[in-house]
């Protein structure tokens, strides 16, 4: 099936450069806190050292071999930096003044690069402000990586992929660029840094303290969700930090290659995009829908509950999973609006998770061909997507996602029944885990502490794999993958 032998030097040459530039991440964190506060800087240095010494041990151990990659190579590497970044990035909490079982670290740095927004960290009020940092950067950072990985990693692969590759192929054409390259991801990382720079500023210049304004930036335009407090409360206080964020996070959604081609100068691709145009429409009739249930099933002012609605449907949807009150207790009408909408996600091309909405356009488009063609056995039907016709093999790749997302869900969820969870736990922290929302109906920011050990080590399995769109992991456990 493939031609030649698997070569992984140029994998590990990658994956120790990444850790090397990880290592300085930590570093000049740690220089940052200890202007701050000198005892929060040992909880990065000794973490610096160990990630430093493990990747510029791997990068020269490989240094002869060449970056250019094959297709199985472009695969596990994907795989290799998503699950070792990881692995690194939890020795901060395991240093810092948290002392968090390795398990909880690394869970709660998977949550984060993964820009899920699940926690395993109680009283959250307390903890030092470099871990508070450090959270929001994994999530900063997972943000853009997830980025550079879907529109200039997975189109070079070319045609020689198989209908999944197909699915990445599709998220770069919906963003107009037909073949990124290494100068439109310096201006996408560009664009992605001068908006989290605008959004601090404006944030802080809305009432936020300079501390709160970078952390909320970065989590909320990385559709991330990690907070400063256990619930993050904003009604009633200021109206437009709140209206600014559900902004952010609607911008988080959309795709950043379509904002880009919108800075410079033709807003019209995004404003007429189907993808885009359809993402808005669900999110306006869910928030309606909540809206609906919000103030007919309680007494709280019309106002209040319109807040209310906007802010958490936006949250969910997004994929940010900012939480606010006990929304998992609201009326049985928003309730299942909000759950069902975490698989919704964003759009293409951008820092949401789950299934995203192109996926449910292709598959819409593909079942009325299908209708048609009952009525009529002789036409000739063709499906569209954004006024294109959808290429061939898209359609099946799109229907092999939804059959390995519903099995991955399933196999997900009964693994941690068997380990003792109930029905209603392991079906709601799977959707959760695997849509990279974090937060959802009938789940608190606290229920993750209580799970045990090998709940934790899955979850963060079904994050990983939610992030990398399925896909890149299974593909690995294909016994023919690894045939010369």
């Amino acid at each position: 099936m493939y031609a030649g032998k698997l070569t992984l030097r140029p994998v590990f040459r990658i994956t120790g450069l990444l850790l090397t530039a990880l290592a300085l991440i930590m570093l000049g964190l740690a220089a940052v806190v200890w202007a701050l506060d000198e005892d929060g800087s040992r909880a990065f240095a000794a973490p610096a050292a160990m990630t430093f010494c493990a990747g510029s041990t791997v990068f020269f151990m490989n240094r002869r071999m060449a970056f250019s990659l094959s297709l199985r190579q472009c695969f596990v590497l994907t795989t290799t930096i998503w699950v070792t970044l990881p692995a690194f990035a939890a020795l901060p909490f395991v240093f810092s003044e948290l002392e968090l079982a390795y398990t909880d670290a690394f869970f709660e740095a998977t949550s984060g690069l993964t820009t899920t927004g699940s926690t395993v960290i109680v009283g959250l009020e307390s903890v030092s402000y470099g871990i508070l940092l450090w959270r929001a950067l994994l999530q900063w950072l997972g943000g853009i990586g997830i980025l550079l990985t879907a529109l200039l990693l997975f189109p070079v692969l070319g045609d020689g992929g198989d209908g999944g590759m197909k699915i990445f192929r599709v998220e770069a054409i919906e963003a107009h660029e037909r073949s990124p390259s290494l100068s439109t991801g310096l201006i996408m990382i560009s664009l992605y840094v001068g908006l989290t720079v605008l959004l601090s500023l404006t944030l802080w210049g809305l009432g936020m303290t300079g501390f709160e304004a970078v952390t909320h930036a970065m989590t909320v335009l990385s559709t991330g969700g990690f907070m400063n407090s256990e619930y993050f409360i904003i009604i009633g206080e200021n109206i437009f930090i709140e209206f600014l964020l559900v902004l952010a996070m609607i911008l988080g959604s959309l795709p950043i290659l379509l904002s880009l081609q919108a800075v410079r100068g033709t807003p019209e691709l995004l404003l007429y995009d189907t993808q885009v145009r359809a993402f808005l429409t669900i999110l306006g009739m869910a928030i309606v829908l909540v809206f609906c249930g919000l103030w007919l099933a309680s007494d709280r002012p019309l106002l209040h509950a319109a807040r209310m609605a906007i802010f958490t449907t936006t949250s969910l949807m997004t994929g940010t999973g900012y939480s606010m009150g006990s929304y998992w207790q609201w009326d049985g009408l928003s309730i299942s609006i909000l759950f069902f909408i975490i698989f919704i996600g964003g759009c293409a091309g951008s820092t949401t998770g789950a299934i995203k909405v192109f996926r449910f356009q292709i598959l819409y488009a593909t079942a009325k061909i299908q209708m048609l063609k009952s009525l009529r056995p002789h036409g000739v039907c063709i499906p569209y997507y954004n006024h294109q016709p959808i290429p061939p093999g898209v359609p099946e790749a799109v229907l092999g996602f939804f059959f390995l997302y519903a099995f991955t869900f399933a196999i997900v969820s009964l693994l941690l029944s068997l380990i003792g969870l109930d029905f209603v736990t392991a079906f709601s922290v799977t959707a959760v885990a695997l849509s990279n929302v974090g937060q959802g109906p009938s789940v608190t920011c606290l229920s993750f502490v209580h799970l045990s050990e090998a709940a934790k080590w899955i979850l963060s399995g079904a994050m990983l794999a939610g992030r990398l769109e399925l896909f890149s992991i299974l593909i690995l456990f294909q016994p023919t993958f690894w045939r010369a």
